[in-house]
C-alpha cells in the first residue's frame, strides 16, 4: 500500500470537495477505471450506486462524465447498500461497479469503491494500474465522439436487491410475531432494509430512516448503537439491528440491551453453518483485530480461524484463495460467500434472525456465543500518514512493544497498525487481565505521542 496517491484500504476516501475527494479526481477515476475495464469489442457498462451524503450529488455526475468520455455506458441505481451494487454489477453483466460512500464516516467525508465484473473489490494491482492512468495518459483514453457512452437509470434496482436479500433467508421460515428495531443510519439501506424485514413478516420499528444529506451516521447506526439500545428497551423489542451508512456492517442488540459485535455474529453463523455441514473447510477468516475469545470459541467448535490484515477485502481475498465461505471483521463486516461478494449487514442479520426464530429462545440466549477477552483499542493522531507509517518501525516503539510482550508471556496480544484512511496509529491490546490491557495501551500511546511530538 506504500506510495499510493489516491487509493487507501477501501477505495478512494477523504473529506468532500478537498483532495482526493473532488469532482476533478472523481472524473479521473471514471476515465481511468473505464479505460482499464474496457476489454473486448462489446458495449461496456458500469453500475453506479451511492449512499445519502450531500456530496454524492457532486461525485456521481463527475464519475458519469468520466466513464462516458471513454466510451462506457452508465447505469445509475441511486441510494443502495454497497453489497447491492456488487450484486447488481454481476446481475447486469456489467464490466465494473462503483459505490459512492464513506461507509461509517460522517457526512463530510465521501469515497469511491470499485468492484470488478465478478462483484469483488479490486486488487491492489488493478487499483495501482488505475492510479497510474489517472496521472499519465488520460487524454489518449478519450473516445471518439461517435463512441461516447450513454447513461440511464434503473428504477427497480432496489426491488431486485430486496428479492436477492430475501432469498438468503430459509424457505418456509417467517418473522411473524418478531418485533425488530432496525436502525439504518440515515444511510443507503433506509428503504430496502425495512422492506425486507416487513415482507418476511416482522413488526419493524424503524429509526435512522430520514436522510437529509448531512445526518448519515449522525448519532445513529452501527457506530452509535446507543440509539438502537434505547429503542429496543423502549419498545420492548425482541432484537435490534443497526447498519452503517452503506449497510455493509451490522451491530446487534438483544432484548435486554446488550450489544453484540461482528465477532459474536461470526461465531454464531459459523456454528450454524457447521451444524448444517455448510461451513466450507471448517474455517472462518477474520482479521488481526478479532478477539481471542472468538478464536477460542471456534477451536472448541472444531472450527479453524485464519487471520488477515484489517480490511474486509483482505478477508475476502483469503476466503477466495482458500475456498472458504465465511469471514468478517469485529467491526461488523460479515461476508457470507454463498450469498454475497462483500460485507452485507442485512444478509448477516437475516441469518441471525433465522437462528433466533428456529431456536424459539430470546435473543439474549443465542447472540453472545463466547465471553470476549478484555480488549482495548486507542488511536493516536499524528501530523500525517507518513509519520504514522514510520512510527511503527522506530526502535523506541518496537522495543516498548517487545517489553510488554515479554510480560504477557503468551497470555495476550499487542497490535500496532496505521489507519488506511487517516493519520492515526491504532494501538490494540488484549489479555486476561483488564488492568494490564489498560496499562499496555496507555504506555504505548504515551510513547508514540512523545515521539510524534518530538518529530514535529
Amino acid at each position: 500500500m506504500s506510495g499510493r496517491k489516491y487509493f487507501g484500504t477501501d477505495g478512494v476516501r477523504g473529506t468532500a470537495n478537498t483532495d482526493p475527494m473532488t469532482a476533478d479526481i472523481a472524473l479521473k477515476v471514471g476515465m481511468a477505471a473505464g479505460r482499464v475495464f474496457i476489454r473486448g469489442t462489446h458495449r461496456h457498462t458500469v453500475v453506479i450506486g451511492k449512499d445519502t451524503r450531500l456530496s454524492g450529488y457532486m461525485i456521481e455526475p463527475a464519475l458519469v462524465a468520466g466513464f462516458i468520455s471513454v466510451g462506457m455506458d452508465v447505469v445509475l441505481v441511486g441510494p443502495l447498500p454497497t453489497p447491492a451494487v456488487a450484486m447488481l454489477t454481476r446481475s447486469l453483466r456489467a464490466d465494473l461497479g462503483v459505490m459512492i460512500s464513506a461507509s461509517h464516516n460522517p457526512y463530510q467525508d465521501n469515497g469511491i469503491k470499485l468492484f470488478g465484473p465478478d462483484g469483488f473489490k479490486l486488487s491492489d494491482e488493478v487499483e495501482a494500474e488505475i492510479e497510474h492512468l489517472m496521472d499519465n495518459g488520460l487524454q489518449a483514453a478519450l473516445a471518439d465522439p461517435s463512441h461516447l457512452g450513454r447513461a440511464r437509470r434503473i428504477d427497480d434496482a432496489s426491488g431486485r436487491y430486496v428479492e436477492a436479500a430475501k432469498q438468503t433467508f430459509p424457505r418456509g421460515l417467517r418473522l411473524d410475531g418478531l418485533k425488530v428495531v432496525l436502525d439504518c443510519a440515515n444511510g443507503a439501506a433506509y428503504k430496502v432494509a425495512p422492506a425486507v424485514l416487513w415482507e418476511l413478516g416482522a413488526d419493524v420499528i424503524k429509526i435512522g430512516v430520514t436522510p437529509d444529506g448531512t445526518n448519515i451516521n449522525a448519532g445513529v447506526g452501527s457506530q452509535h448503537p446507543e440509539a438502537l439500545k434505547a429503542a429496543v428497551l423502549a419498545h420492548k423489542a425482541d432484537i435490534g439491528i443497526a447498519l452503517d451508512g452503506d449497510a455493509d456492517r451490522v451491530v446487534l442488540c438483544d432484548e435486554r440491551g446488550n450489544l453484540v459485535d461482528g465477532d459474536q455474529v461470526l461465531g454464531l453463523i459459523a456454528r450454524a453453518l457447521k451444524r448444517r455441514g455448510q461451513l466450507a473447510g471448517n474455517t472462518v477468516v477474520a482479521t488481526v483485530m478479532s478477539n481471542l475469545g472468538l478464536e477460542t470459541f471456534l477451536r472448541r467448535e472444531g472450527i479453524a480461524l485464519e487471520r488477515t490484515a484489517v480490511g474486509d477485502r483482505y478477508v475476502v481475498e483469503r476466503m477466495r484463495e482458500g475456498g472458504f465461505n465465511l469471514g468478517g471483521e469485529q467491526s461488523g463486516h460479515v461476508v457470507i460467500g454463498d450469498h454475497a461478494t462483500t460485507g452485507d449487514g442485512l444478509v448477516a442479520a437475516l441469518q441471525v434472525l433465522a437462528e433466533l426464530v428456529q431456536s424459539g429462545k430470546p435473543a439474549s440466549d443465542i447472540l453472545t456465543v463466547f465471553t470476549p477477552c478484555p480488549q482495548r483499542l486507542k488511536n493516536v493522531r499524528v501530523k500525517d500518514k507518513a509519520l504514522a507509517t514510520a512510527l511503527l518501525t522506530l526502535p523506541a516503539v518496537t522495543e516498548a512493544v517487545a517489553a510488554w510482550d515479554e510480560k504477557l508471556n503468551g497470555q495476550g496480544r499487542i497490535l500496532l497498525r496505521k489507519s488506511g484512511t487517516e493519520p492515526l496509529v491504532r494501538v490494540m491490546a488484549e489479555a486476561t487481565d483488564p488492568a494490564m490491557v489498560d496499562a499496555i495501551v496507555e504506555d504505548l500511546c504515551a510513547t508514540i505521542e512523545a515521539i510524534a511530538t518530538a518529530q514535529g
